[in-house]
């Protein structure tokens, strides 16, 4: 009898911590991963890297290198989802059937829904994004370039986001090194959040609020940018209660763009309203299709998109695909669980760890909602090796 054969949609974290897991696994399985990236990020490090403490290069490696042993890998998009005939369209390779597929293409940018953000990043140095490789760079000559002070804007979009903590971490960043650079008399540091709350987790909300106050920042809710005017250094918002449009002017701005699920998703019948793929939060399965599998951003679960968030939904994936395989009973459960290493200044970070109720799980035997250097120390350097050498291996 031929082997089992798993096609994975997408190489980042999930895919490739997923990919690795079922090579590991002594089960007989084809497994096939189709991605057209020549390169692959570890992406939490870009807070640093626009902080100005890492060259964005650390965050870079070559696909090649990762794709497990035993692997086919298809260089290619994807284009549609038939999982009524248990196949997938490519836009050069042709048609790709499967036994079983796990969609795992992550989230994707929308760079073109805040208007001039785009045109805005290419052409003034004061406007600035840590949310691409290509962007990243711009960050820290920026806050270096805040001489004279004036207005510093963080945002954060009305849409789900890499890391619910990422537009956050850079502020802090910025307001600590302006205190160390005496540069924060005559600097305002403002930050416009769709939502209500610094954080959604009520024990690290506190913690933040904290660090908040200390530096002096703004807190602006319930309101989205969408317009950057380059030109005249003004950022349009929305207030999401009123409805009503207003402008703010800047001297700096870091814009966290929208994002949503990848386009090709929400034109499928493998994705909710939002175009998220309709899985089961616990097991991980299709609600629809039993033999189709997500982790990662792109699945519709209610918890932060987070890389610590796949590390524990890719064992649950296996364990799950080999039960339904079998005839069993699907009995591995993901509760939820992710972290967000806030970072809050220059050796300081707060680890944030919880599970879909907002219930703090924390793994070390301390109060991880005060700020520590420890923690700090993890993030720099503990989890990019972890990454690179661990679970991408398939070993955490």
């Amino acid at each position: 009898m031929s082997n089992t054969k798993i096609v994975i949609v997408g190489a980042g974290t999930a895919g490739i911590t997923i990919a690795a897991k079922l090579k590991l696994s002594n089960r007989s399985v084809d497994v096939t991963v189709v991605d057209p990236a020549s390169k692959h990020y570890y992406q939490p490090i870009w807070t640093l890297v626009g902080g100005g403490v890492f060259d964005k290069e650390v965050s870079e490696k070559d696909m090649a290198d990762f794709i497990p042993d035993g692997c086919q890998w298809i260089q290619d998009y994807v284009t549609t989802f038939d999982p009524e005939n248990n196949t997938i369209g490519t836009k050069e390779s042709g048609d790709i059937t499967y036994d079983y597929l796990i969609v795992a293409p992550g989230i994707q940018v929308d760079w073109d829904a805040v208007t001039g953000l785009k045109e805005a990043l290419q052409t003034h140095d004061n406007v600035v994004s840590n949310y691409s490789y290509d962007t990243v760079q711009k960050t820290f000559p920026a806050i270096e370039q805040f001489e004279q002070g004036g207005t510093a804007i963080f945002t954060h979009p009305n849409s789900p986001v890499k890391c619910g903590g990422g537009p956050m971490k850079i502020m802090y960043l910025m307001a600590d090194y302006l205190r160390k650079h005496g540069k924060s008399e005559g600097s305002s540091v403002q930050f416009y959040k769709a939502g209500g709350a610094i954080f959604g987790v009520d024990k690290y909300r506190r913690a933040l609020d904290k660090v908040v106050d200390r530096y002096g920042i703004e807190t602006n809710w319930h309101t989205h940018l969408i317009e950057v005017k380059s030109e005249e250094n003004v950022a349009v918002f929305e207030n999401l209660q009123t409805k009503e449009t207003f402008e703010r002017s800047y001297n700096f701005l870091h814009v966290t763009p929208p994002m949503s699920a990848p386009n090709f998703l929400k034109e499928s019948s493998l994705g909710n309203a939002d175009g998220w793929v309709d899985v089961n939060i616990h097991t991980l399965q299709h609600n629809r299709y039993p033999n189709i599998f997500s982790a990662g951003d792109c699945a519709a679960l209610p918890t932060a998109k987070t890389g610590a968030a796949v590390r524990k939904q890719a064992p649950v994936v296996v364990a799950n695909l080999f039960a339904h395989l079998d005839g069993k009973k699907l009995e591995a459960t993901y509760d939820g669980y992710s972290s967000c290493p806030l970072v809050t200044g220059y050796g300081k970070l707060i680890l944030a760890e919880f599970d879909y109720d907002g219930n703090p799980v924390e793994s070390f035997p301390f109060d991880q909602g005060k700020e520590r250097y420890s923690m700090y120390a993890l993030k720099a350097y503990g989890l990019p090796e972890m990454y690179w050498n661990g679970m991408l291996r398939g070993q955490m």
